[in-house]
């Protein structure tokens, strides 16, 4: 396929002085050096290269994508199983590369294996009930002798372009549906993150001994342009910036596209709520991952009768979270910020909003010798301020009184975000009722985070927050496919009624039905 118009730009907070490569696809720049952003030891070195060598990539993708749909999904599935089997085995290797090239705590980084084993057991398990064809019944006269059939073809080569805060899982999340659809697969990680997804694909043909419709295209931003050039679907997990260049060069080419972007998630607290939960759910929603998590609590609004309470219990048990490097001895709760960039938009927040007249309770540092930052609790906030309307994506949690559930929701909802909201309160049916007022894809109740380990829900964002969905079931696998319809008479006659030549005789019969029909359809409604 050939590409035209202006080249795509990415938001360059996700780009540094860190390396690049493109996995194993013949490399044609020199060598670079990956640094730990907990410590900025050297933690590996790769090879960049150029937008250029994506065209070439491509281009055996799509010839071996042929042979790869035509093989059977039995036989995609058999391949895929065979991947989680090495996950598994290998599981302490590539956790210690996440944690590595991510700075996140042991039990963080630990997760990203198994769980991405769990996403694979369950589209193999039900790959075959979610890409099943179907035949429609015929809904007219003018189609009743027909046999009405769809089935599911997969887009060639689908582009997936991921984002450093999770750089194993989500690709995957993204990648396997995709193949076990019967697609090929480019996929893009962030340059901050290359070395474990790298692994995997490299795993793919050389370890699985797959077919060679896997692979991994890493760079900046030029190569993640070059993706989206040539590929005939791209799914997209970054900031909101670079995901309307994403959209807007999608449609250019006239390609589909699937966009997760920016989060400014808030959750509500209501005079009713169980006050522990509450605090420990809000906490570790706010600052897991260092809260470089889509679904971050990134403001609270909690009803006055409860507020003192809860800022205080907050504060405390904010105080107590363990910040800096981990060894595997799970001694720590917070882990580094993926880049000093990223590191400097929390100071920036946090600084501007204490000019401003907000007080840090607790936190509001950076710490130690890596891109750690200080577990931060803001008070004395409003809603005019960076730190509740720019996305954040670090470990600062502000904290606003309101007089009652409605103003939470207002101010809920005065945002150009809408990825996911949390509600806490004993009341399940006021839980609901806020739910249903909220600008949102996703609402937790009592709980974080939840929605995204549910596979058979979408995870998708409203407003700014996206397009489209990863998972979501049946969804999950089907956006990567084409509906192919096919109609095939039931009998074998000379013609059809309404084939040449015209008559009389037989249009006005066939009129006259078509109008019988039409007249006994639904009734409407009297005014």
């Amino acid at each position: 396929m050939t590409s035209s118009g202006p080249p795509i730009t990415f938001d360059p907070i996700a780009i540094s002085d860190v390396p690049r490569r493109l996995g194993d696809l013949k490399a044609s720049g020199g060598p670079l050096v990956v640094r730990s952003p907990a410590s900025g030891e050297v933690i590996g070195q790769v090879t960049a290269s150029t937008a250029a060598d994506v065209v070439g990539v491509v281009r055996g993708l799509r010839q071996s994508q042929t042979t790869w749909e035509s093989d059977g999904l039995e036989a995609r599935i058999g391949h895929v199983l065979r991947l989680r089997d090495w996950l598994l085995a290998n599981a302490h290797t590539l956790t210690k590369l996440v944690q590595d090239e991510t700075g996140k705590p042991w039990q963080e980084a630990s997760i990203e294996v198994p769980l991405s084993c769990d996403f694979i057991n369950y589209y193999c398990r039900n790959a075959k009930s979610f890409l099943a064809g179907s035949h429609p019944r015929p809904h007219s006269l003018l189609t009743a002798s027909k046999r009405l059939s769809i089935v599911h073809r997969p887009y060639p080569v689908v582009g997936v372009i991921s984002a450093w805060n999770f750089p194993f899982v989500l690709p995957l999340m993204d990648c396997l549906p995709a193949l076990l659809a019967g697609a090929s697969v480019v996929v893009k990680p962030s340059e901050v993150t290359p070395l474990a997804l790298g692994e995997v694909v490299r795993a793919w043909t050389q370890e699985i001994k797959a077919p060679p419709v896997f692979a991994c295209a890493q760079g900046a931003g030029e190569v993640g342009a070059a993706v989206v050039d040539h590929v005939d679907y791209v799914q997209f997990t970054g900031s909101t910036r670079s995901g309307r260049a994403v959209a807007i060069r999608a449609a250019e080419r006239l390609i589909p596209c699937s966009l997760e972007l920016g989060g400014k998630d808030a959750a509500i607290v209501l005079a009713d709520a169980d006050l522990d939960r509450a605090v420990n759910g809000v906490m570790w929603g706010a600052f897991a991952n260092a809260g470089q998590v889509c679904l971050s609590i990134e403001r609270v609004y909690v009803e006055a009768p409860i507020y003192e309470a809860f800022v205080d219990k907050l504060a405390e048990r904010v105080r107590s979270l363990r910040v800096g490097p981990d060894d595997q001895r799970y001694q720590a709760d917070v882990g580094a910020l993926a880049t000093q960039a990223q590191m400097e938009i929390v100071r920036r927040q946090v600084d501007e909003a204490v000019a401003q007249g907000a007080r840090a309770v607790t936190g509001g540092h950076p710490v130690g010798a890596g891109t750690f930052f200080e577990p931060t609790v803001l008070v004395d906030v409003d809603q005019s301020m960076a730190c509740m309307r720019e996305e954040t994506f670090g470990p600062t949690l502000p904290v606003m009184k309101v007089r009652d559930v409605d103003e939470a929701v207002t101010l809920a909802n005065d945002s150009p975000y809408g990825l996911s909201a949390t509600v806490w309160t004993t009341s399940r049916k006021r839980a609901e009722e806020v739910a249903h007022r909220l600008e949102v894809g996703a609402v937790n109740v009592n709980d974080a985070f939840s929605n995204f380990l549910c596979f058979p829900l979408p995870h998708a964002g409203w407003k700014s927050s996206g397009i489209g969905s990863r998972m979501g079931g049946a969804q999950g696998i089907l956006k990567y496919c084409r509906p192919q319809v096919m109609t095939t008479p039931r009998l074998s006659l000379r013609r059809e009624l309404t084939w040449y030549p015209y008559s009389a005789r037989v249009g006005r019969p066939l009129l006259a039905a078509m109008r019988l029909l039409a007249s006994r359809g639904p009734r409407a409604p009297r005014p």
